[in-house]
């Protein structure tokens, strides 16, 4: 069952880029998901957890692409995005390759 990415809210679709980050080590800590859930109330994130759970990786790009096409966000929304990307894949202390990799990615789609 896949969701109509035109309705999800920017706070929706930041929530699905966080749980990308949190995700992009395959390994999604406690401390990720509870910053995460702190952005966002429990129904919102529990719908689109279950989406995110659900996607391929393909399916994730696409959806997070056509959210950030469909939402303009101000530069002070995109630098407090950056912001909480970064909070998440530093969680652990430290930045794996694939973190990296994904932080490129998800700039270059943003910018």
């Amino acid at each position: 069952m896949k969701s109509d990415i035109n309705s999800w809210s920017k706070k929706e679709l930041e929530t699905y880029i966080f749980l990308m980050c949190a995700n992009a080590d395959d390994v999604e800590m406690a401390e990720e998901l509870n910053l995460i859930k702190s952005r966002v109330n429990i129904k919102s994130f529990e719908k689109i957890y279950r989406e995110f759970k659900n996607d391929s990786e393909d399916e994730r790009f696409e959806k997070i692409e056509a959210g950030i096409d469909q939402h303009h966000y101000s530069h002070m929304e995109l630098m407090e995005l950056q912001k909480v990307m970064q909070q998440i894949f530093m969680r652990d202390s430290k930045l794996t390759m694939m973190e990296a990799n994904l932080k490129k990615i998800l700039n270059n789609m943003l910018y």
